[in-house]
């Protein structure tokens, strides 16, 4: 039976597909944001080998499209690896891998912007390299990357969209679902989008009032 109008459940099942999407992307960016800044501290000692073999990675992901990676690692890896991998594994692998690809590089411009005198004077004062990384890089890195990362987070959101095609069942899959239910397209998308909005909104602020703490935090303390 086809049902061609809304019900109040299924404004439920919206907000468990936000939930599942949201859920998601906070899971992909927390393991993306580790990554990325491992791969760029080892970038910035120029590990031997690491920092090659990281480089080339980065660049194949970040150089890749997002579908066509989920889908290697969705029904490639079970194929090559012989192993099983479920929808949310595959979207959390892939979304996580990306993440990091472009945090590397935004981590990496971060590191670099920070003068090279600074951190000789620090070595000069004895400062082993953990303390200069933590008290020296990481304050000011930070301040110059909430900006750049502020916008991937905001595409990484909308990026999530993708896994409803593997049948992970996010915002877009339950979307999908009442449009075929529903036959009403127009309404369903609107509102999909505009939750989709609301939610990117929310991280573009909160990466912007971020922003402005760090910003002044250094600033006062005369970085």
């Amino acid at each position: 039976m086809r049902y061609t109008s809304f019900t109040s459940y299924d404004f439920v099942l919206l907000a468990q597909g936000l939930g599942v999407s949201l859920a998601l992307f906070l899971a992909t960016t927390l393991i993306g944001l580790l990554v990325g800044t491992i791969w760029a501290v080892i970038r910035f000692y120029r590990v031997p080998v690491l920092t090659q073999f990281i480089t080339f990675f980065a660049e194949l992901l970040k150089n890749s499209p997002v579908l066509v990676q989920l889908f290697l690692v969705f029904f490639g890896l079970p194929a090559v690896a012989k192993i099983n991998v479920t929808p949310v594994e595959a979207a959390v692998i892939t979304l996580s891998g990306n993440t990091a690809a472009f945090i590397y590089v935004i981590a990496v411009s971060a590191i670099e912007s920070i003068g090279r005198d600074q951190i000789e004077s620090a070595r000069v004062f004895g400062l082993p390299r953990w303390q200069i990384l933590r008290h020296v890089i990481a304050p000011q890195a930070m301040a110059f990357a909430v900006g750049p990362l502020t916008g991937l987070l905001v595409n990484q959101l909308q990026v999530t969209s993708l896994i409803s095609v593997i049948g992970v069942v996010d915002l877009t899959k339950i979307g999908n679902i009442l449009n075929l239910r529903t036959l009403k397209p127009f309404i369903v998308w609107t509102i999909v989008g505009g939750l989709y909005y609301v939610t990117a909104k929310l991280v573009a602020l909160g990466g912007a009032k971020l922003e402005r703490r760090l910003r002044a935090h250094t600033a006062w303390k005369g970085l």
